[in-house]
């Protein structure tokens, strides 16, 4: 997959009032980007409307919003998952600073099994990112301090925790940095062909 760092994306595929959508190369998963409002005092947005996202096909009923902030540029956190019967979807997005933000197509019927595709995501561009269930996730910070946000439609689960290791040989996923900042459990994460793939 090619490494993208910059706002090219073509958003032609659907327009819903304040949001526009656009497909990405691994089935189900979607880029979205909101209408920003601004003027001298700044700016407005609307970030979810379950209405307008369930047209397109986002029926999820996101029930949890968590917020990571990384202080230090080159933080890798992932790839992550969870096993059913606890998997999850989210929404991503950035309100400070920036990251690449990759995913992964874990599920074993999926015409996209085992491909994966990234993002630059930050507070400039306002992109966010639909990952639909039976993916692994991934960011990397690209700037100090940068705040991630994201909504679940599941809740966190020890017991259904899973991950694949960041650097994987068979992904070969083009990270911007070489030695990544990891959490000693990020670093432990098995490799994608030793995976059992619940999905």
């Amino acid at each position: 997959m090619k490494l993208i760092l910059k706002n090219n994306y073509s958003f032609l595929n659907k327009n819903l009032e304040d949001f526009l959508f656009s497909t990405t190369s691994l089935d189900g998963a979607i880029l979205i980007k909101p209408q920003v409002y601004s003027d001298n005092r700044g700016f407005f947005l609307e970030t979810y409307q379950k209405d307008r996202f369930k047209k397109l096909g986002i029926k999820n009923d996101f029930i949890q919003d968590n917020n990571s902030f990384s202080s230090k540029k080159g933080v890798l956190r992932g790839l992550h998952f969870q096993s059913p019967p606890m998997t999850q979807a989210k929404l991503v997005r950035v309100t400070k600073g920036a990251v690449y933000d990759v995913i992964v197509d874990i599920r074993k019927k999926s015409s996209t099994f085992g491909k994966w595709e990234g993002f630059y995501l930050s507070s400039d561009n306002y992109l966010q990112l639909y990952i639909p269930r039976g993916f692994a996730h991934a960011f990397c910070t690209l700037e100090k301090n940068t705040e991630f946000l994201y909504k679940t439609d599941n809740n966190y689960s020890l017991e259904h925790e899973g991950g694949i290791i960041w650097n994987d040989p068979d992904l070969a996923i083009k990270w911007p940095i070489k030695n990544p900042i990891l959490s000693g459990k990020d670093t432990k994460f098995s490799l994608f062909k030793n995976l059992k793939f619940p999905f």
